[in-house]
């Protein structure tokens, strides 16, 4: 059994806040001090990391961190929203940061948000950085540890030997070892996922914990209920569990894992269906997984 293990947003930023916080600010002489509680009432945020900060010209503020997976047309409104509640809470001026994992169009991604109502009008503006936009060699020449996973998917990063020389780096040093199952995930969005598992340690039980895990598998979910409410209830619950077993199958298995879903859609019974897609979690072959079935 794998162990437990902390791979969340926060835990990447606190691996070296400050050098974090120099390099999304670029403020030079910034000093971060500690991170922040980042909910809200009743808004709980994974993917926030404030960081309490401090600089000569600036003075005591705090570094909003907003860290998507995919950037979604909503978050200029929600830039807006998160820095005025953390604002609010801590009463202190506040630097937003959006930065944007994987890249989802051309579309150019605004940098601030505006609205104008009856006369009156809001603004936020906000810092944005694209990861795919971010030269690979700023993981190995900055001390910004927390940017090791992200390399495949940096610019110019998805190379096997770059990948390679990353996890060179994370396996020398026990505190971001961990995170190697972090950078095979993203390593799968640019190399064959073959590829990845042979040079990589593939523990699918540490990868579920990560945010960015759960919110593919929430996308294939809410892809499965679409076309439920289109095609009714009964044949929505089979094409939802079917579209997650798709999207296990090819994170875990790549692309030959993908060639076991015409037999896998041919199965109407719903309760056989789950079985499956728990059972992907628990086989470490396609063999152990063609048993099962």
């Amino acid at each position: 059994m794998a162990k437990a293990a902390d791979i969340s947003t926060k835990r990447l930023i606190s691996l070296a806040p400050e050098n974090w916080v120099k390099w999304v600010t670029q403020i030079p002489d910034i000093v971060s001090g500690e991170i922040l509680n980042s909910e809200f009432q009743w808004i709980s945020r994974e993917s926030d990391v404030l960081v309490r900060a401090t600089s000569p010209q600036y003075g005591e503020f705090i570094v909003l961190n907003e860290l998507q997976l995919r950037y979604k047309p909503e978050m200029p409104k929600r830039m807006r929203a998160y820095t005025a509640l953390a604002e609010e809470k801590y009463n202190l001026p506040t630097y937003p940061v959006l930065v944007n994992i994987l890249k989802e169009s051309d579309v150019e991604i605004p940098t601030s948000y505006e609205s104008q109502f009856a006369g009156l009008q809001a603004r936020q503006d906000y810092h944005v950085i694209n990861l795919w936009e971010v030269d690979v060699e700023i993981a190995f020449t900055q001390p910004v540890p927390c940017l090791l996973p992200f390399v495949p998917i940096l610019k110019g990063g998805a190379e096997e030997s770059t990948v390679q020389r990353a996890l060179q780096i994370l396996r020398a040093d026990e505190q971001l070892s961990q995170l190697e199952t972090v950078m095979a995930f993203f390593a799968t969005f640019v190399l064959d996922s073959a590829l990845v598992q042979q040079i990589m340690r593939w523990d699918m039980a540490i990868l579920r914990e990560s945010p960015w895990y759960q919110q593919i598998l929430r996308e294939g979910e809410e892809r499965g209920r679409r076309e439920g409410r289109r095609e009714g209830r009964q044949e929505g619950r089979q094409e939802e569990i079917v579209s997650g077993i798709e999207l296990a199958l090819e994170i875990k298995f790549g692309t030959e894992g993908l060639q076991m879903m015409p037999e896998i859609s041919q199965i109407s019974d719903l309760d056989r269906l789950r079985a499956i897609h728990q059972g992907i979690k628990s086989v470490n072959t396609l063999d152990e997984l063609q048993q099962f079935i």
